[in-house]
């Protein structure tokens, strides 16, 4: 049985929560994956220690275990320690680590954050590993992996891709009373069914992630959250703001979406949403998250796009996650090993099947297709679907953007508590996110 540490954080951990005053400590748990018995005494190999880390729930994290076992299994020699915790925890995790010159060897990457790891040149270019074959892409789409470049390099390997989504219980419409949406549902229709699940005691969902479906809404537009030259903001008029929270206060303070206070408490796991938990008709996330959310709730649920109108303009393929080598690494190679095991095996695939997003290589999309059971088809469906019915991937985001995202979400709040207009929140926001990404582009 895998023994768990649990690590004390230091103080520079602490999050502090605006919203209430609360402070809570993050954590992160660490699991060393011993070698099974099985292992060869005396291998001729050289012991190599490897450190990787991500993020996710618990299912995720099952099943990860299960991969580096086989990995081991098959290379003796290597013994690998994991490092794992929920999204938010996770980065807080890896910025003492980064400072001190200590990430772990492999990590979890996200498209958010590609661009400030490798401007700081925290993060390996894997280009030799795909020229030399140790990182095998021979069945993978240029447009896939060039998803994990920033400014021509690569600095990650998409080890899926995924659309937008969300995740619906049709109990919670059939106790309702109401109508199932469609997939051209709109953002009218998201209010109306808002009215009418309040009615029966439940939510339309946790919350829509601000850095997330306000993008998603620009684009529905045909407008920009950053400029391509990563130096301002992309979108042209401030109304596309001032339009979109109007409507998402008017949802709010109706009382259709979590308070802030008690969405502050959340962990942002599976098992802690308001539609696994039963009390929300919706969890808004990204496709590969579906089967983990569906497996928490134990009973059937849907998998829809976001609102409209113009769908197809917001939706795009996105690279769920990627993995990336640390430059601090020693065992480069060996992680760009581990890397193409995790994306070309297929019987480590049989145990990933998906949850990560769709798989990239073509051989282990066509292999697992058999093996999949009704929630993990539907995810696969859904990706088909929304590659037919999507806008091309903006580039990734600028440096400044995860600031800038901190921004959103600290605005956001603003106005949700009534704190700062609406109007005043859209110029308040295009002045200080256009600071930080000038500041950041000098």
């Amino acid at each position: 049985m895998k023994k768990i540490f649990l690590l004390l954080v230091s103080a520079s951990l602490l999050l502090t929560v605006a919203c209430g005053g609360n402070t809570t400590i993050t954590t992160i748990a660490t699991d060393t994956v011993k070698k099974p018995e099985t292992a060869a005494a005396g291998s001729a190999k050289e012991p190599i220690k490897l450190r990787i880390a991500w993020w996710g729930g618990q299912s995720r994290h099952d099943y990860t275990f299960k991969v580096i076992e086989l990995y081991q299994k098959q290379n003796p020699n290597v013994k690998i320690e994991a490092e794992y915790a929920a999204f938010d925890d996770y980065w807080k995790r890896l910025a003492p680590q980064a400072a001190a010159n200590d990430l772990p060897d492999i990590i979890s990457m996200d498209l958010s954050y590609l661009s400030q790891f490798a401007e700081k040149k925290q993060l390996e270019e894997l280009t030799l590993y795909t020229q030399n074959h140790t990182i095998d892409v021979g069945s993978v789409a240029a447009n896939t992996l060039n998803s994990g470049r920033y400014d021509g390099k690569l600095y990650q390997i998409t080890v899926g891709v995924n659309a937008l989504g969300a995740t619906l219980d049709p109990e919670i419409v059939s106790r309702a009373g109401v109508t199932m949406p469609s997939k051209e549902w709109t953002w009218d229709d998201l209010e109306v069914l808002g009215k009418q699940l309040k009615a029966s005691g439940r939510l339309l969902g946790d919350y829509m992630r601000y850095d997330v479906f306000f993008p998603y809404y620009l684009r529905s537009i045909d407008q920009k959250l950053f400029d391509p030259n990563g130096a301002s903001l992309g979108y042209a008029d401030d109304k596309a703001f001032i339009d979109y929270y109007k409507r998402y206060q008017k949802m709010y303070d109706a009382g259709y979406f979590l308070s802030l206070e008690k969405l502050a408490l959340k962990k942002f796991t599976p098992e802690d949403d308001e539609m696994v938990l039963g009390n929300a008709l919706s969890s808004f996330a990204w496709s590969n998250q579906y089967v983990a959310w569906s497996a928490a709730a134990k009973r059937p649920t849907e998998l829809l796009p976001p609102p409209g109108p113009n769908s197809k303009k917001g939706l795009f393929l996105k690279a769920s996650m990627g993995l990336s080598i640390t430059k601090n690494s020693k065992q480069k190679e060996e992680s760009a090993k581990f890397i193409n095991f995790f994306i070309n095996d297929i019987e480590a695939n049989k145990l990933i099947k998906g949850e990560r997003g769709v798989p990239i290589s073509s051989k282990v999309k066509e292999a697992l297709k058999p093996l999949l059971n009704p929630e993990e088809i539907k995810v696969f469906d859904y990706v088909a679907w929304a590659e037919a019915n999507s806008s091309p991937a903006d580039a990734p985001n600028p440096i400044g953007s995860i600031e800038v995202g901190k921004l959103l979400k600290d605005i956001s709040e603003q106005i949700l508590y009534k704190r700062i207009s609406i109007e005043d929140a859209a110029v308040k926001f295009r002045h200080e996110a256009n600071a930080i990404l000038d500041k950041n582009k000098k």
